[in-house]
């Protein structure tokens, strides 16, 4: 018996932060894919500054690339909204590691509430689901799966589906150089969109290394581990504000055919 072939569906893509700090006009990193009814953001450094309480309320699922605040952060505003709205549980999946982290440092009752147990551990606001690396796993009708990548701590990247259909986005996370991630994407031949993180320009190779990010040159190189990198599209994200012109001219000299373009707080796509 033959498998029935996977549909192929736009995904929606809305950016509602795509930098490496904030200002006025900068926010940290929140995405938001849409599909099938079902809302799945990628990270959590703008969800509550950059989106409406009813857009907040209807988000199935947050996705946590990793513990730093400038990705979990709008977490807490975000449970508080939505607990305060009787909203249905808030899906947080991420890593072992990560979640850990969220439950021991940030939901701890300490720094805010546990609202894991708010109003009642019978009816949370919201619920925790671990993602076992390399694991495809269904999350809120996406199927997930978390790529381990390099960063100063644990940091995962993520490619993702629409259960049941063609077509997948990849999302780097926080990395450096790093390996697995581009092989499974090479793997991935239904793959639509990457989105990319470089953070500093290349006069500033030495704190890109130590803080484990990109620079354009560093990102250059690691692309041309992508086989596919001139059909694909790849759109940067992170950078940081500070560096925001020079980043941004020095991207534009990143060669060898790649599809790339940088991320603009608003943009929507379908992939």
């Amino acid at each position: 018996m033959t498998s029935a072939p996977r549909i192929r569906r736009p995904i929606e893509l809305l950016v509602v932060g795509c930098h490496g700090g904030e200002t006025p006009k900068h926010r940290t990193s929140g995405f938001v894919l849409k599909a099938r009814g079902k809302k799945l953001a990628i990270d959590a450094g703008s969800l509550t500054s950059g989106l409406t309480l009813k857009e907040q309320n209807s988000l199935d699922a947050v996705l946590v690339s990793h513990g730093h605040m400038d990705h979990l952060r709008d977490l807490a505003t975000l449970a508080d909204n939505r607990c305060q709205a009787n909203a249905p549980p808030l899906v947080i999946a991420s890593t072992k590691i990560t979640i850990a982290i969220l439950k021991k440092h940030f939901f701890n009752g300490l720094l805010w509430p546990d609202f894991s147990k708010i109003p009642s551990a019978a009816h949370p606001t919201i619920v925790y689901q671990t993602l076992k690396p390399e694991v495809p796993t269904d999350v809120a009708g996406f199927e997930v799966r978390a790529i381990m990548v390099s960063h100063t701590i644990e940091s995962a990247g993520f490619l993702v589906r629409v259960a049941g259909e063609q077509g997948a986005i990849a999302y780097s996370g926080d990395t450096g150089p790093t390996e697995r991630l581009w092989e499974i994407l090479n793997e991935a031949t239904d793959l639509r969109a990457l989105l990319m993180e470089v953070s500093f320009p290349n006069d500033q190779e030495k704190l890109a290394h130590v803080s484990g990010h990109h620079t354009p040159a560093s990102l250059g190189r690691e692309l041309k581990k992508l086989e596919r990198r001139r059909e694909l599209p790849t759109f940067a994200y992170h950078i940081k504000p500070t560096f925001e012109r020079q980043v941004e001219r020095e991207l534009t000299k990143v060669k060898d055919g790649v599809d790339l373009s940088i991320l603009r707080l608003g943009d929507e796509f379908l992939l």
